[in-house]
């Protein structure tokens, strides 16, 4: 990654929409706090003032990724204003996720023809050259042709509108959005440190907006650059204290630098969030998701395995079968909670204990399936229980071949399934190191050089927010491997390394700690 200075070295295109920002700012409407959500000036030309409400709710929603509450407020300002063509704006823009990857086109373009059928009359319906300008890009995002090209054009459209109108914040937070979204959910550094400079702007100046704060953090949300967003993760919370995402980003930043009790905090507050929501809707609480899976983790860098166990069994109990492709474990209770579960296995080095015996019902869904029994033959090799580590290989072999096959079969190329691919051959390399080190005759050469290409598989991967992406990561592991055999130097290397990728990670400090006694040892 590129080194940075105390803040973000910005291209001149960038500078230049920066700039004029300050100037325009004495002439900056009245903004409107939303409680629990924020503060933001974003006018339209609707005369209805629940409308307006109804809609700088929804967006201050969006700000916040609360996609479903942000899609029942922007109807609401329709019903109350259907005449109101921003608020269509809004609900088509609840259907793109940039930095997720996800984007549900058909359900946008039905958003935009309860407007008007066409992108033409839409504009027609807009009473400023402002609001066109916003309901042009949005056409173009859900136009015509692949998804990164609609992107990338969107992008340019809204560059486009923030020169037009350089006093509009909104137009610049959500151009950052834009360039967050460019990559397809895999950071691209150099455009993600642009996105956290504009979106650090709107922060100067306003420093209640949720989107500024949120950018800014997604932007630096890696180990290089976390610190520099460090006051954005201690306001956001405070920003938009009843929005669960909101309370969980702090913690990309907190755990980019090894915070761990921040970590925790942040992601019980957004589980308190979530579970009052759920609880209006007569719910039970939830142990499962990406919330809970970075709290379980962060109680097991504290040592709470008690609290982490806790969570597991919970989500454990409400896991349920799944089929087909699954890409990401937050949209699965049965795949998140495999994922609690093999972080804990892990993590705890509790390769004999009673939550190795959990069994659960996985179907035929390769995604669950191949981190299922990555563990399974990981911890086996462990405990030098080898037919049951080759047979759980093998099954991770089968499962992985399936789940490429089956992201092959995209109608579009996704850069994310080239990230997936990498992890799974790190975790094949990793398997076929432990299992020739359980033999009867441990073959050490052989697991050393096999680690050493993992590493460099997972070293050529984008930078992942979060846990570590691969489960084990290869350098630590092969730091382990290679404090057994007293090769205490090479080992120090690796756990360096490891910690450059994953600061603060405890496996990694102690393997680190045992590395350099033993190196002094032997001075």
């Amino acid at each position: 990654m590129p080194t940075t200075r105390s803040r973000t070295v910005l291209s001149c295109a960038t500078a230049l929409l920066l700039a004029p920002a300050a100037a325009a700012s004495a002439q900056a409407p009245a903004s409107m706090t939303i409680p629990g959500l924020g503060t933001l000036s974003f006018p339209t030309s609707t005369r209805s003032a629940p409308a307006e409400s109804a809609f700088v709710r929804g967006v201050l929603l969006l700000h916040v990724f609360e996609y479903e509450r942000a899609l029942a407020d922007f109807r609401d300002a329709q019903r109350l204003d259907p005449t109101m063509a921003m608020a269509y704006w809004g609900e088509a823009m609840t259907y793109n996720h940039g930095v997720w990857d996800e984007q549900d086109p058909a359900a946008a373009r039905a958003a935009l023809a309860g407007l008007a059928p066409s992108p033409a009359g839409r504009e027609a319906k807009a009473a400023t050259p402002r609001e066109r300008g916003y309901l042009h890009a949005v056409d173009i995002l859900y136009g015509d042709g692949p998804k990164a090209r609609r992107d990338t054009l969107y992008s340019q459209a809204m560059a486009e509108l923030l020169r037009a109108n350089p006093g509009d914040d909104e137009a610049r937070a959500f151009y950052a959005l834009s360039l967050l979204g460019l990559s397809q959910g895999v950071r691209n550094v150099p455009t993600y440190l642009r996105a956290a400079a504009i979106a650090e702007s709107v922060f100067a100046r306003n420093p209640r907006h949720p989107g500024a704060a949120h950018y800014w953090i997604h932007g630096m949300d890696d180990p290089e650059h976390a610190a520099q967003a460090l006051p954005a993760a201690r306001a956001l919370s405070g920003i938009a204290p009843g929005a669960g995402h909101a309370q969980h980003m702090t913690a990309h930043i907190f755990m980019a630098l090894g915070m761990w009790n921040d970590v925790v905090r942040a992601n019980i507050n957004a589980m308190r969030v979530v579970n009052a929501g759920r609880k209006a809707r007569g719910l039970p609480p939830t142990f499962c998701g990406h919330y809970n899976f970075w709290l379980e983790y962060g109680y097991l860098e504290l040592g709470k395995t008690a609290e982490a166990r806790r969570l597991l069994d919970g989500c454990e109990r409400q896991a349920a079968p799944v089929s087909g492709v699954q890409r990401d474990p937050d949209n699965s209770a049965l795949w998140s909670g495999i994922m609690m579960w093999s972080r804990y296995v892990i993590d705890t080095e509790d390769w004999r204990g009673s939550v190795t015996t959990w069994t659960p019902v996985i179907g035929d869904a390769p995604g669950p399936r191949a981190n299922w029994e990555f563990t399974q033959s990981f911890a086996a090799a462990q405990r030098h229980d080898l037919p049951t580590a080759t047979k759980a290989r093998a099954r991770f072999e089968q499962a992985r071949a399936a789940f490429l096959a089956q992201l092959s079969k995209d109608s579009e190329p996704d850069p994310g399934d080239a990230e997936l691919g990498k992890q799974l051959q790190v975790q094949s390399l990793e398997l076929q190191a432990a299992v020739a080190l359980a033999a009867a005759r441990p073959d050490s050469d052989l697991a050393v050089a096999l680690l050493r290409r993992a590493t460099a598989v997972e070293d050529s991967m984008a930078y992942a927010f979060g846990p570590p992406q691969v489960d084990k990561p290869s350098h630590e592991l092969l730091g382990e491997v290679l404090l057994g055999l007293h090769r205490y130097a090479d080992a120090t290397q690796q756990f360096r390394r490891a910690l450059a990728r994953t600061p603060g990670r405890v496996q990694a400090s102690r393997g680190l700690e045992r590395a350099e006694a033993g190196a002094g040892g032997r001075r």
